[in-house]
C-alpha cells in the first residue's frame, strides 16, 4: 500500500478498500487505486458534514414573518434583536447599509405608547409597530435619516420592526397584519 493511500486511510479511520473480482481460476481482492480509495473512505464523513451545513443554512437565525389576517405570508425578515435598554437606544444608528430582507426587532417588556426618532441613523427606514399579540398597530414609512422628530403610531406596541424604507409598501404590509417569530422567543431583558 502506498504512503498516500495508507495516510488517507489512517486519517479517515477506514480499512483498506478493495475491488472484488471473480474468475474461474481464483477469487482474490485487488487493491483500489489510492485516489479512488481516498474518495470512498472519506465520502461518508464529507456527506455528513455537508448535511449539517445544509441544515444550518436552512435555519438562518432569528426571523420575523409578516402574515396577512388570513395567515398568508407577506414577507420574512432576518433580524437582529434589540432587547436591552442599551440595544434599543443604539438601534440602527451609524449604519450605512442594511441588506434587503434584514432588519432590527425592538422588544419591550410590556405594551406601551412608543416613540422613536432617527437621530444618528444614516439610512431611511420603515418602522412597523406591533402589539403584544404580534398584530401590526401602525407603520411609519420612509423615516428621514438624522431627523430628531418624534415618530409614533396610535395605540400601544410591544415590538417594532425596523427595515429599509419602502419595505412595507413593497410587501403590502398594513395594520392588522401579524408578526410570527421564527427561531426566537422575544422577551425584553430590561
Amino acid at each position: 500500500m502506498g504512503r498516500l493511500h495508507a495516510r488517507v486511510l489512517g486519517v479517515c479511520g477506514r480499512r483498506q478498500l478493495t475491488n472484488r473480482r471473480d474468475s474461474s481460476s481464483a477469487n482474490r481482492a485487488l487493491p483500489v487505486g489510492p485516489l479512488l480509495a481516498a474518495k470512498r473512505a472519506c465520502i461518508r464523513p464529507v456527506a455528513a458534514g455537508l448535511m449539517v451545513l445544509a441544515v444550518m443554512a436552512c435555519s438562518s437565525g432569528p426571523r420575523v414573518s409578516v402574515l396577512d389576517p388570513s395567515g398568508m405570508r407577506k414577507a420574512v425578515v432576518s433580524v437582529e434583536i434589540a432587547d436591552t435598554g442599551a440595544g434599543r437606544e443604539l438601534g440602527l444608528m451609524y449604519r450605512q447599509h442594511l441588506a434587503d430582507n434584514t432588519g432590527m426587532l425592538f422588544v419591550f417588556k410590556q405594551p406601551q405608547h412608543l416613540t422613536f426618532w432617527m437621530k444618528n441613523t444614516e439610512i431611511p427606514l420603515d418602522m412597523i409597530f406591533a402589539g403584544a399579540d404580534g398584530r401590526v398597530t401602525g407603520i411609519i414609512a420612509d423615516a428621514e435619516p438624522f431627523s430628531e422628530r418624534e415618530l409614533t403610531v396610535a395605540g400601544d406596541s410591544q415590538y417594532v420592526l425596523e427595515v429599509n424604507a419602502g419595505f412595507a409598501q413593497r410587501h403590502g404590509i398594513a395594520p392588522g397584519d401579524r408578526f410570527k417569530f421564527l427561531d426566537l422567543s422575544p422577551a425584553a431583558k430590561d
